[in-house]
């Protein structure tokens, strides 16, 4: 069972949304441990845990819940922790921006943010003691954990709404790309094979 920790961001349609009304929506969703981020206007940004046998799942299942209860015309624009910057990780390992950067790090992706799943290796290797004869780093990596998992699902989820295999709208899988957004399949399709 993958449990994640991840944020959706969600474009709202044009008009005024009450922010209170859009924080029912969540909670009556189901998400009541939900941190809401209203602050810019037009979108909807929900920071959240969820658990499914496949994290892309645990993400579009959470989503679909969601979406179900905002105003129609809304669309799922990005899930994160995609691409992130180092100061994103230090703070959530408890440590300094500075400590990551003596480590070897993978190159950025884009605008100096690097992919999530990269660093995630990285900060496992130095918390396990590997990775060039670097010393044991001390990292809350029990702490950042779930949302260490989730850099890999959210990167296929945004890919599948960037490319449009998943619709932001529907949140619904094109069938023929699914091999696409799952980078394996679920424990039951894989029992379903055996049999």
């Amino acid at each position: 069972m993958a449990e994640i920790e991840f944020e959706l961001i969600f474009a709202l349609p044009e008009g005024e949304h009450d922010a209170f009304d859009l924080m029912d929506a969540v909670f009556e969703a189901g998400f009541e441990d939900a941190i809401v981020g209203t602050g810019v206007p037009g979108m909807l940004g929900v920071a959240m845990e969820a658990a499914n046998e496949r994290a892309e799942d645990a993400i579009l299942n959470a989503a679909r819940a969601i979406h179900n209860h905002l105003p129609a015309g809304t669309v799922l624009r990005e899930v994160r922790p995609d691409l992130v910057s180092l100061a994103d990780v230090a703070k959530r390992l408890d440590v300094t921006r500075q400590s990551l950067q003596k480590r070897k790090m993978p190159p950025p992706s884009q605008g100096g943010l690097f992919r999530m799943e990269e660093v995630a290796v990285v900060i496992m290797d130095a918390a396990l003691g590997k990775g060039g004869g670097k010393r044991r780093g001390r990292f809350a990596v029990d702490k950042a954990e779930k949302w260490l998992s989730a850099g890999r699902p959210a990167r296929r989820v945004n890919a599948g709404l960037a490319v449009g295999v998943i619709d932001g709208a529907t949140l619904e899988v094109d069938e023929s790309a699914r091999h696409f957004i799952y980078s394996e399949p679920a424990p039951s399709e894989n029992r379903a094979e055996i049999a």
